[in-house]
């Protein structure tokens, strides 16, 4: 049997208000000495997927340019200030995404993701057969990363403002299974220095 293909959407479009005003990214920053954005890429490029969109928008050419040489397909979102919706729907609407049977869609601020937890979630979507929504969580709470099947990328499409794929998976009538991954799937980088460096980073600018 033919494994459900699976494209990863990474959304790296956003200010990140959170992080307070000064010039600094988190996306940026470093760990390890790698930009999170970067780190986050090549996590999600060495996992089992068909490919890897980056939605840009915020500081686009900076987040490119930490992207260099990186085997990805970059979409733009002029319209991220909207919300996530409007990255959502940028990334959805690329060919990668149409043609792939799950798209999992991955936030460029975990840096406790690793592609041995991608990897874990696109199983368990092919095991599904490609018909049930996959997400990660810890200890029964939803975090993120999601996969979504293809039947879903309609209603992606018609979401606005500053809204995920919550709503849509509590309406699709489809199965929802849970991943459990530990902390990584709610620990993102939303604050200041003092929480980005818990978490193992250095904030450049």
């Amino acid at each position: 049997m033919r494994e459900a293909s699976v494209a990863i959407v990474i959304l790296a479009a956003g200010k990140a208000s959170r992080m307070g005003e000064g010039g600094k990214h988190k996306l940026l920053a470093e760990f390890d000495g790698v930009p999170l954005v970067r780190r986050s890429a090549l996590t999600a490029l060495a996992a089992d997927a068909a490919s890897v969109i980056v939605v840009t928008g915020h500081r686009r050419s900076e987040i490119e340019a930490a992207l260099d040489g990186l085997a990805l397909t970059f979409i733009d979102n002029p319209d991220y200030a909207s919300g996530m919706a409007s990255s959502l729907t940028a990334g959805f609407s690329s060919r990668d995404a149409d043609s792939a049977e799950g798209i999992l869609v991955m936030l460029a601020d975990m840096p406790g993701i690793s592609t041995t937890h991608l990897d874990a979630l696109i199983s368990a979507f092919r095991n599904a057969g490609g018909e049930a929504v996959v997400r990660a969580v810890s200890r029964g709470k939803p975090g993120n990363p999601v996969i979504l099947p293809h039947s879903l990328n309609h209603a992606v499409l018609g979401l606005e403002g500053d809204v995920g794929a919550r709503g849509i998976i509590a309406t699709s009538g489809l199965p929802v299974l849970d991943v459990d991954v530990g902390d990584a799937a709610l620990l993102d980088v939303d604050t200041p220095d003092e929480i980005l460096a818990a978490a193992g980073g250095a904030m450049k600018n």
